[in-house]
């Protein structure tokens, strides 16, 4: 195995991993503040991508289409939360689950009726396009490294908020006694509400941002939901800094994985074989890395123990 590959793939494991953190971010958030569970976050991360191809289609503007994703997936967010999520707080957490998934049916037909049938193709813009040279001659794709890059600012970001402004006070306060904070004056209705949007916004602009390396099409936010739970069980309920360690493990676990396993059982199998023993094998693995986490601490990487 060259280093160039190796190199590589890690890269890519890396643009992997920040997608899913902000699919993860969103999701924990939500999950912490309210303590609901939201199937439904996928279809949000499918509202961005489709926000973001239609207005390109229409504008040419690859800015404007990640504006549209993150203000079709905010303002879709908000409208969900006022309208559906809002009555399920106090409900069992089967309520939750089943309201959610009938949203999901809901919006992935309503999508389905808006845009038709077919993938929808959003163009990474020419100045973004073609690869970089990296130390050591390595030659990778410049969209990559932006989204990378992307992802990390995001995380630094997020971190500022909840850590060091007035609106970050009022989440952690409202993960740990949302009664205390709504008796101190805080209106947790508007801020419930605040969260849903701004995760729902996280996850259509990783939509608009994914969709530009992949065709957009309804139902793609659902395989990427199943690897978002992982992250935040793996990181910890609640944690920002959870999100971000359980995306990059997540993401570089799958895609180095799923790239050297078949190669290191060719050593001692026949090639067919180790194609597919070393792909089962690595598809088993990001679950494999989480349930050893949960023996661990039971808690994720940064959870805290708590009542719910």
């Amino acid at each position: 195995m060259s280093v160039i590959l190796i190199v590589e793939q890690v890269l890519n494991g890396l643009q992997f991993g920040v997608m899913l953190f902000l699919m993860a971010a969103g999701l924990t958030l939500i999950f912490g503040v309210m303590g609901l569970i939201n199937l439904a976050h996928g279809s949000l991360y499918m509202i961005g991508a489709f926000a973001a191809a239609a207005t390109a289609e229409v504008t040419g503007s690859f800015l404007l289409a990640l504006a549209a994703a993150l203000a079709a997936a905010a303002a879709a967010g908000a409208i969900i939360e006022v309208t559906v999520i809002r009555r399920l707080y106090a409900a069992p957490h089967l309520n939750q689950v089943l309201a959610t998934f009938a949203l999901i049916l809901i919006l992935s037909e309503g999508t389905r009726w808006v845009f038709g049938s077919f993938p929808l193709f959003l163009d990474i813009p020419d100045i973004l396009s073609g690869t970089v040279t990296l130390p050591g001659g390595i030659q990778y794709s410049l969209y990559r490294l932006i989204l990378i890059a992307t992802g990390f600012a995001i995380a630094i970001g997020l971190w500022v908020l909840i850590e060091r402004t007035r609106l970050g006070i009022q989440i952690r306060a409202g993960e740990n006694d949302r009664e205390m904070i709504a008796v101190l004056g805080v209106d947790i209705s508007s801020l419930y509400t605040l969260v849903f949007a701004l995760g729902a916004a996280l996850a259509g602009l990783a939509g608009a941002l994914v969709g530009a390396i992949q065709s957009v099409q309804v139902g793609m936010g659902e395989p990427v939901l199943i690897l978002a739970f992982v992250v935040i069980v793996i990181g910890g309920i609640g944690s920002i800094r959870g999100a971000l360690v359980g995306a990059l493990l997540v993401g570089l676990t799958d895609t180095l994985g799923g790239v050297f396993l078949p190669e290191i059982f060719k050593v001692f199998m026949e090639p067919g074989a180790a194609q597919r023993s070393g792909s089962a094998l690595a598809a088993m693995g990001i679950y494999v890395l989480m349930g050893g986490v949960l023996v661990w601490r039971p808690t994720g990487l940064f959870g805290v123990r708590r009542c719910i």
